[in-house]
């Protein structure tokens, strides 16, 4: 029991995540990242994107023993998304994170957390994120409302989305992409192992990185 109060856990998202991971429950306020736009192309109307997992991340944050905090990763993120630049309410998000693909570097740790005392895989097989309002909220920022599932708890959710770049790369085709940070309450979906012993945080910071394809 002692190895595992080294252990997290995490969201997002989602909303996913982020990210998700879009992907808050309860937000301690929208924390929106610094980005250098990039946009050399024209916009299109409602541009339609599939996200390129490969080059997209789901990172959380939680805090340990109440004296640092540790990262954490989901691997494996999937979705898509359309972009308007013009009517940015027309835009929509939808992303999906497998839980089996949580990432703790310790194959050990990594096991207690698809267990039933964290994500449950088993049954939970995924953390979704779908929106439901787009607005803009600045130059090249969104905010986003949209329902975040994990194990098997359904919340609504808002996060800031700023657009870190959009251009013809070329050789690996026309791209877009987005961060989001932001924070939930594991225990708000039923995920409370080791609170109220205060090993690990109740609260879960997501760091979401979103990298799309044009279709």
């Amino acid at each position: 029991m002692n190895h595992f109060r080294n252990a997290f856990v995490a969201l997002a998202g989602l909303g996913a995540l982020g990210v998700a991971l879009g992907f808050a429950a309860q937000q301690t306020g929208p924390a929106t990242a610094v980005s250098t736009i990039v946009q050399t192309t024209p916009a299109l109307a409602a541009e339609n994107y599939e996200v390129d997992s490969v080059h997209s991340s789901v990172v959380f944050r939680i805090e340990h023993l109440g004296v640092s905090s540790f990262y954490g990763t989901f691997n494996e993120i999937n979705g898509s998304y359309t972009y308007d630049t013009n009517s940015p309410g027309n835009s929509t998000f939808e992303f999906v994170v497998k839980t089996d693909s949580v990432d703790s570097r310790s194959a050990k740790r990594d096991r207690h957390l698809k267990s039933p005392d964290f994500f449950n895989v088993a049954e939970y097989p995924e953390i979704t994120f779908k929106s439901t309002k787009v607005e803009a909220s600045g130059d090249d920022t969104l905010r986003v409302t949209g329902d975040l599932s994990l194990h098997g708890v359904t919340k609504s959710i808002t996060i800031d989305k700023d657009l870190v770049g959009r251009k013809d790369t070329g050789r690996m085709g026309f791209k877009s992409g987005f961060d989001a940070v932001f924070t939930v309450k594991r225990s708000d979906f039923g995920m409370d192992t080791y609170v109220a012993e205060g090993a690990l945080g109740d609260e879960v910071k997501l760091f979401i990185g979103i990298e799309g394809n044009r279709k």
